[in-house]
């Protein structure tokens, strides 16, 4: 097991860091262990990372105080806050077997002391394998949710999704709008340069599109070069505004530093009706689509 601590203290840019594994007077070790052991038990009745996360902070909350726990994992990413982020800090780097597990601080107004350290840093023995335990599930999931070519949510993930918030739209009675996006003669991008080319086009339109809508609106690869989005809370005007965005950014994306690939694309909008079921509203937002590219493509258009 090998762990790296940063302990940041009084002046922020005095950082001293100390190798693990951690510091044990011969005197504690059996304490520790039978509280690590204890404490690893605990952990493993979950494999959510969030109550993971919530779970190692109340445990370890009854050995030493702090204001708040922030873990993080930029290549899932996964940032997990709880509590306050005070003025002092103590910072782990977790490593099991050379697998990087992503880096959790401890936060608090006033400096941790080296007792406090050492008990810390004894008592995440027990968090590495149940965390690396839960991000096992996590990746897992992701790749059962996630289209392995643009990152996005796949088809399984849109049916679902879809159907969950047509249900919320009408028992609450908000606004959801819907965009379905293609990638204008995309067969010519494959047949001109290739389709490692080709599918670089389409990582590079899903970033595009992802990066122009909200955290809160889904984007979807629908299949092929077509790309849906569902826009909780905005109606139509709103839908048409943000297609337009995404159309114009996609017009001035440069997919290939090396090729001359210029994209376009057809957009399609429409909003959920009190009526509508999820083969309604695709069958709506895909006739908007068709006719974008009747008219002539690079165009949105609304049903």
């Amino acid at each position: 097991m090998n762990s790296q601590i940063q302990s940041i203290a009084g002046n922020p840019t005095t950082v001293a860091t100390h190798p693990t594994p951690p510091r044990i007077n011969p005197e504690t070790q059996h304490r520790f262990a039978s509280k690590v052991l204890a404490l690893t038990g605990i952990l493993q009745t979950t494999l959510e990372t969030n109550e993971l996360i919530a779970l190692f902070a109340k445990e370890m909350s009854g050995f030493v105080e702090f204001d708040g726990i922030r873990y993080l994992l930029p290549s899932l990413q996964i940032d997990i806050s709880l509590g306050q982020q005070s003025k002092h800090a103590c910072e782990y780097q977790l490593v099991v077997s050379g697998e990087e597990l992503g880096e959790l601080k401890l936060f608090r107004f006033y400096p941790f002391k080296e007792k406090e350290l050492e008990s810390i840093e004894n008592l995440l023995a027990a968090l590495l394998y149940p965390l690396r335990n839960t991000l096992l599930y996590h990746r897992a999931v992701q790749t059962a949710l996630i289209d392995p070519l643009t990152g996005v949510k796949n088809r399984s993930t849109m049916d679902s999704a879809m159907h969950r918030e047509i249900e919320l739209s009408h028992r609450q009675g908000t606004l959801l709008a819907a965009i379905l996006l293609d990638i204008d003669h995309f067969k010519q991008v494959n047949d001109e340069f290739g389709h490692l080319c080709g599918d670089q086009a389409l990582r590079a339109v899903a970033q595009c599109a992802e990066q122009t809508i909200r955290d809160s609106d889904m984007l979807f690869r629908y299949g092929g070069e077509e790309f849906l989005i569902l826009l909780s809370g905005t109606d139509l005007e709103g839908a048409r505004m943000l297609a337009e965005r995404i159309r114009q950014n996609i017009g001035v994306l440069d997919p290939h530093p090396e090729k001359q690939m210029h994209l376009t694309a057809s957009l399609g909008v429409t909003c959920l009706t009190q009526d509508d079921t999820a083969t309604s509203l695709l069958s709506r937002v895909d006739n908007a689509l068709y006719r974008a590219k009747q008219e002539g493509r690079d165009r949105v258009t609304v049903d």
